[in-house]
């Protein structure tokens, strides 16, 4: 079984080795048919501390890592880094 590939945006770098990433989805409404923005966050494995908030990364499922974390980053996407984060 091929593993899964997600693109996100990188929220929060506060912990060491760990990015925490997250991934929208469009889907349609089963009655209604209007099409809904769903989000969820993961936690990717980081392991030169290297992604910052804001930049669009690519993450892949891995073995768990930890209790959180079972993706980890592939590779860097995008990086335009949001206003307020290049701030902080």
């Amino acid at each position: 079984m091929p593993k899964r590939v997600l693109t996100g945006t990188v929220v929060s770098d506060k912990t060491d080795k760990t990015v925490v990433v997250l991934v929208e989805r469009k889907v349609k409404h089963p009655l209604y048919g209007k099409i809904i923005r769903r989000s969820k966050k993961y936690h990717a494995h980081d392991a030169e501390n290297q992604y910052r908030p804001g930049e669009t990364v690519r993450i892949e499922e891995c073995k768990p890592i930890s209790k959180l974390k079972t993706w980890t980053v592939i590779e860097r996407v995008d990086t335009h880094v949001a206003p307020e984060a290049a701030h902080a």
